[in-house]
């Protein structure tokens, strides 16, 4: 019963906070459209602007770019920048959870600034050694559009400004808390059977092993898999920066889900898929490896 009302009592002081950030991002957004850059996205700086847009905390973006990759417009080492930069929910979750938690609010400029490095540097690398050529920009239409309007620069048709700026925020706000909720019960029961002290025991030394866990699990194409990486690595540093990283870099939400849609591209997107893995762990052991050696790591 104390794990539990440990758990509501963290997670209801991180909901205001996330209602806030959610109504700020709506503003922010509002009349903007990926769509409109599908011309940008093209050109020299496409990787900059894929970047740019996938840490905007959501991960409308990266389906978008999956949508416009896999149809030809713009190019592999944007798609990886985008998927690369996008971290669904971390940076909310780290923004609500910074007024109450140090770790959360001196974790924020170097997580955005570190996936921008990697998303930039990789794209435009990416980019020159793969040889894969854009079509003509014109409209996209699938289908997909018409059942993930959000992400195809609809998603305020017909709605009246109530709902739009704080109806959407608020059903938003409430499942990103229920996660929140959820992973602070599961990680308080864990901590509180196994005890903290064994637990931070058990990852000392694993700075090559941590990476790799959390990479594979910021590829599940849900928000909770980003939930649970940054609230562990919050929750008292049970992870690694690094780790969180790694985690987060794969972590490209329904995007791939959007490109695996397409069965006849099956090994370019395994392709794509790898290479975001791969990229994430070099990324967290390197960190991990900067950090222990700064001495910043116990």
């Amino acid at each position: 019963m104390e794990v539990f009302l440990d758990a509501l009592k963290d997670t209801a002081l991180v909901f205001p906070f996330i209602l806030i950030i959610y109504i700020l991002i709506e503003l922010l957004e509002r009349g903007t459209n990926i769509t409109r850059s599908r011309k940008m996205l093209q050109g020299p700086l496409a990787p900059l602007l894929g970047a740019a847009t996938g840490i905007v905390p959501q991960c409308g973006f990266s389906v978008m770019a999956a949508k416009l990759y896999d149809s030809g417009l713009i190019r592999t080492g944007t798609i990886i920048a985008v998927f690369l930069a996008t971290s669904d929910e971390a940076l909310v979750i780290l923004l609500a959870k910074s007024p109450t938690s140090a770790l959360a609010a001196q974790a924020i400029l170097p997580l955005i600034l570190v996936k921008l490095i990697v998303a930039i540097s990789a794209g435009y690398l990416i980019n020159w050694l793969v040889s894969d050529k854009v079509t003509d920009v014109q409209p996209v239409h699938s289908d997909e559009c018409e059942h993930n309007a959000y992400s195809c620069g609809r998603e305020h048709e017909g709605k009246s400004a109530f709902r739009i700026y704080f109806i959407d925020p608020l059903l938003h706000s409430l499942t990103i808390t229920a996660y929140i909720f959820i992973v602070n019960l599961v990680l308080g029961y864990i901590i509180d059977a196994i005890g903290p002290d064994k637990i931070t025991s058990g990852l000392v030394g694993s700075m090559y092993v941590e990476p790799l866990v959390t990479a594979a699990i910021g590829l599940i194409p849900n928000c909770a898999s980003s939930t649970i990486i940054t609230s562990a690595f919050v929750s008292d540093g049970v992870i690694s920066f690094g780790s969180c990283v790694a985690g987060l870099c794969t972590n490209a939400g329904l995007g791939l889900v959007v490109l695996l849609k397409n069965p006849k591209k099956i090994k370019r997107n395994v392709l794509i898929i790898v290479t975001l893995y791969v990229i994430a762990v070099v990324v967290g052991i390197l960190i991990n490896v900067i950090c222990s050696s700064a001495g910043i790591l116990a």
